[in-house]
């Protein structure tokens, strides 16, 4: 499934944290934005990391997801690529 991940967080050190992990999970498209492509045993994990991260007192994280019509329909512009559909079926 295709999720966008977003963050808010206040302290740099945790902000850069977050953002290294979430980079073994998906395509940074902004510099709080990440786009990924998991399965929902990989998104549990992605969470059950980034909430050993944040405080959840102070930070923000915000999990989208984006259904499958949705996301043939995303609109970019600019250098920065996103996620890609390959269509490619692993077995």
């Amino acid at each position: 499934m295709l999720l966008i991940v977003s963050y808010d967080i206040v302290d740099t050190k945790r902000r850069t944290k977050l953002a290294k992990k979430l980079c073994d999970f998906g395509v940074r498209v902004q510099y709080s934005v990440f786009e990924c492509d998991l399965d929902n045993e990989q998104l549990a994990d992605m969470i059950e990391k980034a909430l050993k991260i944040i405080d959840q007192e102070k930070d923000s994280l915000r999990i989208y997801k984006i259904c499958q019509r949705c996301a043939g329909e995303i609109i970019s512009y600019g250098k920065k690529k996103g996620w890609e559909s390959t269509d490619v079926l692993v077995v």
